[in-house]
């Protein structure tokens, strides 16, 4: 192993490590974006709205929420 490698990692293990971050910043996107827009669906589907506004709205919401998370993550 080189002297050189950060925290005693090989190349490999920085990539696989890399990968699992990234992966796992995927599958939070998806779970924070599904839980804002079947929040919005219900309340939509409670209030009765011909226009399903609150779904939109909300999954937007989701989206930028997302997204903050994402880049919060990557700049440390």
């Amino acid at each position: 192993m080189a002297e050189n490698e950060p925290n005693g990692l090989d190349k490999g293990a920085r990539e696989a490590s890399s990968y699992a971050k990234y992966m796992g910043l995927a599958f939070q996107m998806i779970a924070v974006i599904g839980i804002f827009t079947f929040a919005g669906y219900k309340i939509d589907e409670n209030t009765g709205h011909d226009t399903k506004w609150v779904t939109a709205l909300l999954s937007l919401a989701g989206v930028f929420a997302s997204l903050y998370l994402v880049i919060r993550a990557v700049r440390k």
